[in-house]
């Protein structure tokens, strides 16, 4: 077995005492440059790798941030992950990345694993399973900090960085309203996830707003995935032709992937015979067969955002909680039949809500 290399090998080797060698390698005063360049290149030279948990134990960081998200087939997370690790390698902080695959066990599960691992917070995305949130009230209540971002969980003590969800719902339906589809559906998300309620809050705003009668039949739960979109489009198309949607409003753009490709079996066309719009613009989007007319999420700076957040908290007792916004906008593609249209940009950078 290789012995792990100690403050007191380097400290040998180099006829120093280990107090001297400590302080060089954490750059403290009382240790001239010339000490400090012979330790750190010994240190090298031998393998020495510090032991991060012990440190953490005498200074209660790890330096250590875990980061939540459901699900990692789509691009919104890696773009936030992308964003959330230019801000914390630049703050000195390391990442454990967690995956809950949209199952509110293993979610449970990997805050345990974090909160037992002393990260010194979490930046987590809700699983589209998830009930209830107990878990997330006692990390905070021992005094771990933790910011949602995207699927957000309100009034428990956590700030959260996401989009104005039922503005850009509002606006992308209003959309379709004002280009005078007149019948339209919507593919909603689970009704416990923040997002999937704002969304189809604003939806209806939009029905209530152009006096549109609205009617239940045409909202159906489809999920955040292309099986849920595809399954909940083929349900509308099982009602009779006269009651079918001119137009079609997924909650996000893998629903409207499962939506598009059910159409299309069906043997009809779009924009021709139903419109269909989407929310996030995937990466996939305007690759589709008929390029999907979309909410643009700015992924990589809600997760820049979250992890701004997180570090504030972290290192100043006394940031204030809040609820932050990032702009979105409209993208205008073949799938909505108004390419007239110009792109909407709004709701600008992070005010609260």
């Amino acid at each position: 077995m290789v012995k792990r290399v100690t403050l007191k090998n380097i400290a040998d080797t180099l006829n120093l005492s280990m107090m001297t060698v400590s302080r060089a390698l954490n750059n403290k005063p009382n240790v001239d440059e010339e000490t400090k360049e012979k330790v750190v290149r010994t240190a090298r030279e031998l393998g020495y790798f510090p032991n991060q948990i012990a440190k953490s134990l005498v200074i209660a960081k790890t330096h250590t941030i875990g980061v939540m998200v459901p699900e990692i087939t789509h691009s919104f997370f890696p773009e936030a992950i992308k964003g959330i690790e230019e801000v914390v390698y630049k703050e000195g902080y390391n990442i454990i990345l967690t995956h809950s695959a949209e199952d509110a066990k293993r979610e449970i599960s990997a805050i345990e694993t974090l909160a037992s691992r002393r990260v010194d917070g979490i930046l987590a995305s809700v699983a589209e399973s998830d009930t209830e949130y107990k878990i997330y009230k006692q990390v905070i209540n021992m005094g771990l900090h933790v910011v949602f971002f995207d699927r957000c969980v309100y009034n428990i003590g956590a700030s959260c960085v996401s989009i104005n969800d039922e503005e850009s719902a509002f606006k992308i339906t209003e959309h379709l309203i004002n280009h005078k589809y007149k019948r339209i559906a919507h593919l909603s998300g689970p009704k416990s996830i923040s997002i999937a309620k704002e969304r189809l809050k604003g939806f209806l705003k939009a029905l209530k707003k152009y006096k549109i009668v609205y009617d239940n039949r045409l909202i159906i739960e489809a999920g955040f995935h292309e099986t849920g979109g595809y399954n909940a489009m083929n349900k509308l198309l099982e009602l009779p032709k006269k009651d079918w949607p001119r137009a079609v409003v997924a909650v996000n753009d893998p629903a409207a992937f499962g939506a598009m490709k059910a159409i299309l079996e069906k043997g009809l066309r779009i924009p021709e015979d139903i419109a269909l719009v989407g929310f996030s613009d995937d990466i996939r989007a305007e690759l589709m067969p008929i390029p999907l007319t979309t909410v643009k999420q700015h992924a990589y700076e809600v997760g820049k955002a979250a992890a701004q957040k997180l570090i504030a908290h972290i290192q100043n007792k006394k940031e204030s909680v809040e609820n932050l916004i990032v702009k979105s906008e409209l993208v205008i593609r073949n799938s909505c039949g108004c390419n007239d249209y110009k792109n909407n940009l709004y709701e600008s950078s992070f005010n609260k809500f």
